[in-house]
């Protein structure tokens, strides 16, 4: 490998994670180690993480977050704001330690606007990556800071979404 990229996958519209973890099956074919960790999500058994674990060894799928992050008055729990700097901590050390090839921060863009992590942290994180290892963060809203630092961004538009015609989130699809 001869430079480890910063890809960003942002945007309204849906398949940012899935566009994540198409490159990260991609990589994980290649040979390369691949850790997800998932910012938000958490809680629940979505399809990425039984196919990890069919995959078995050099892909594995973390589920950090603690789900959906606000109560029905829409206030950002603090417990959802401690789980994500814990989730923040564990992306750190697992940066630093060298085992993977490619790291995706799935949603941890969501943690940045939703205000369970600053900025400043997410830069930081991003300018300790190690020279060699493909670092990909997922998430609406992000910001230009991270965008000019981007090797890659993709920006998924919403052009039309089947939840606007009331239909719930399908297996499969969503989750």
């Amino acid at each position: 490998m001869n430079k480890g990229l910063l890809l960003v996958f942002t945007g309204d519209g849906k398949g940012k994670t899935t566009a994540a973890l198409g490159m990260a099956l991609r990589a994980w074919g290649q040979g390369m180690k691949v850790l997800v960790l998932q910012f938000i999500k958490g809680r629940w058994e979505s399809g990425e993480l039984k196919a990890a674990e069919r995959l078995g060894p050099g892909f594995a799928i973390r589920q950090l977050g603690g789900g959906f992050t606000r109560d029905p008055a829409g206030q950002v729990l603090e417990e959802h704001r401690e789980i994500a700097q814990k989730a923040l901590l564990f992306a750190r050390d697992k940066l630093k330690a060298g085992d993977y090839d490619m790291v995706i921060l799935d949603e941890i863009l969501y943690a940045l606007k939703f205000g369970l992590i600053s900025l400043e942290e997410v830069l930081v994180l991003v300018s300790e990556k190690p020279e060699n290892l493909h670092l990909v963060l997922t998430g609406r809203n992000a910001p230009p800071e991270i965008i000019r630092q981007a090797d890659l961004v993709t920006e998924m538009r919403s052009v039309k979404h089947h939840f606007a015609s009331d239909i719930p989130a399908q297996m499969g699809i969503e989750f």
